[in-house]
C-alpha cells in the first residue's frame, strides 16, 4: 500500500536545513530594512556550504497582500522571489509559509476573514510558483485559537485552491494548537488534531504534515533550557505512531535548544528518533537563522565570526545520503 501523504520530493532524499526568518518581523507594515528583511544570498550558500538542502522561508501576508484579494505587493513579492529563485537556483528546496497563524490582521480565517481570502492567496502563490519543482508550499504557520474543525476547512480550500491551478508540489499541513507535536493527540484546544485532520483531502496526494516540537518547560521555544536529554522524542512519540498508523509522511518545521549540555544531548535525541523513524519523517528545519537575530538563543547563523554552538550537533545529522 502506498502511504498517504507520500511527497515525490521525499523519495529520493532527505530534507535538512533550517527557518530563515526576517521577512515576517516587525509592525504592519512596515518598512524594509528597519522593521525586516530578507534572508541573504550569503546565509544561503553558507547553510548550502554545511549540508543542508532545505530552506524554509517564512513571510508577511499582510506585506505580500496589503488588502484581501489584492495583487502582489512588487517589491516585498520582489524580495521574496530573488531569496526563493537563488535558493532554487542552487539546489534546495524552499517552504514557501505564510508565517500567520491563520490569522491576518489578526482576525481569523475562517471566521472573520472569508476563506477565500485564503484561497486566492495561495492561488496567486501557486500560479507564481508551481513552475520551480523545489518549491515547496507551507499552508500557514501554527494555527491557533481556533476550533480545529475550522482550520481542516481552511486547509482543504487552500490545497484545492492549489491543485486547482495545475500545481503537483509538495504541501506541508500543520494542525491546530500551533501544530504542537505533544499535543496533536490532547483536546485542551478543541478536538484533537489526530481526530480532525484525518480529513485532510489532497487531489494530488502530495503532503505531508508539519509538526513543531520545543524542548522547554512550555513547549513554547522561549527558554534556552531543555527540560531533560529526552524530552523531544518523549513528545514526538504519540503523533509518530498516529503518523505511522494512518500511513501519513511528516515535517518537523521548527524545532530548536539552548546552549548547555541537556540541550547538546536532546539535540543529538531529536535527531537520532527522527533517523530511526524515516518511515514517518522526511525533512526538519530548525528555528532559525535570518540576519537580525544577532545573539538570540536558538541563532543558526555564524555570529562574531564563529559558527553557532548548535550547529556542531546537527553537523553528524546532515548531508550525504542520510534518510534523515
Amino acid at each position: 500500500q502506498e502511504s498517504r501523504g507520500l511527497g515525490d520530493v521525499y523519495k529520493r532524499q532527505c530534507l535538512q536545513g533550517v527557518n530563515l526568518s526576517c521577512a515576517e518581523w516587525g509592525k504592519l507594515p512596515g518598512v524594509y530594512n528597519k522593521d525586516y528583511t530578507f534572508p541573504t544570498h550569503q546565509e544561503i550558500d553558507y547553510y548550502q556550504q554545511k549540508g543542508m538542502n532545505l530552506i524554509r522561508f517564512p513571510f508577511a501576508w499582510e506585506r505580500l497582500q496589503t488588502a484581501q484579494f489584492a495583487q502582489f505587493d512588487q517589491d516585498y513579492w520582489g524580495h521574496m522571489t530573488d531569496t526563493i529563485n537563488y535558493a532554487t537556483s542552487k539546489g534546495l528546496k524552499v517552504v514557501v509559509d505564510p508565517h500567520n497563524y491563520a490569522r491576518y490582521y489578526g482576525k481569523v480565517v475562517g471566521v472573520d476573514v472569508p476563506v477565500t481570502a485564503f484561497t486566492d492567496l495561495w492561488t496567486k502563490l501557486a500560479n507564481n510558483l508551481k513552475s520551480n519543482p523545489n518549491v515547496i508550499f507551507g499552508l500557514m504557520n501554527e494555527p491557533n485559537t481556533m476550533k480545529t474543525e475550522t482550520w481542516l476547512e481552511d486547509a482543504n480550500a487552500a490545497i484545492s485552491a492549489i491543485r486547482a491551478t495545475g500545481a503537483t508540489n509538495l504541501i506541508t499541513v500543520p494542525g491546530n494548537a500551533w501544530t504542537g507535536a505533544s499535543s496533536w493527540c490532547d483536546n485542551w484546544y478543541g478536538t484533537p488534531n489526530c481526530q480532525v485532520m484525518l480529513g485532510v483531502k489532497d487531489p494530488a496526494n502530495n503532503f505531508v504534515f508539519e509538526v513543531h516540537n520545543y524542548l522547554d518547560s512550555d513547549g513554547s521555544g522561549t527558554h534556552d533550557t531543555c527540560v531533560s536529554s529526552s524530552i523531544g522524542s518523549q513528545r514526538l512519540a504519540t503523533f509518530t505512531a498516529w503518523a505511522r498508523q494512518h500511513g501519513y509522511k511528516a515535517y518537523l518545521g521548527e524545532w530548536a535548544g539552548g546552549r548547555n549540555q541537556v540541550c547538546y544531548q536532546a539535540i543529538t535525541d531529536i535527531l537520532s528518533f527522527i533517523g530511526n523513524n524515516t518511515d514517518v519523517y522526511r525533512a526538519w528545519t530548525w528555528w532559525a537563522g535570518g540576519p537580525w537575530w544577532g545573539d538570540y538563543i536558538f541563532n543558526l547563523d555564524p555570529y562574531s565570526g564563529s559558527d553557532s554552538p548548535q550547529l556542531a550537533y546537527l553537523q553528524p545529522f546532515i548531508g550525504g545520503n542520510r534518510k534523515c
